[in-house]
């Protein structure tokens, strides 16, 4: 379950007496969603990410940060496994 935007949150405290209500926080994720204005009138989205700036992640790096750059193992078992039994990932 994600987080409502603090400005649904907002809306739904100004709007509702009790707060965290079925009702409210309906109306919270309705405003989140920017399916309806809150009360400011305004109906936006602030669930978008920000834009990529652009650019190729390096394989070294990408690798690097999988940990795989010196042939590491990606199999793993649940468990002890005796190492002349591993399963061992072979890159093309």
């Amino acid at each position: 379950m994600t987080k409502l935007c603090p400005r649904g949150k907002a809306a739904a405290k100004r709007k509702f007496k009790v707060y965290p209500s079925a009702y409210a926080n309906a109306y919270a994720s309705k405003i989140c969603a920017g399916k309806i204005k809150d009360p400011s009138g305004v109906k936006r989205k602030d669930f978008r990410g920000k834009k990529a700036k652009g650019g190729l992640i390096e394989a070294t790096k990408r690798l690097k940060a999988q940990g795989l750059k010196n042939g590491g193992r990606v199999a793993k078992g649940c468990g002890a496994i005796m190492p002349n039994r591993k399963k061992i990932t072979k890159f093309a």
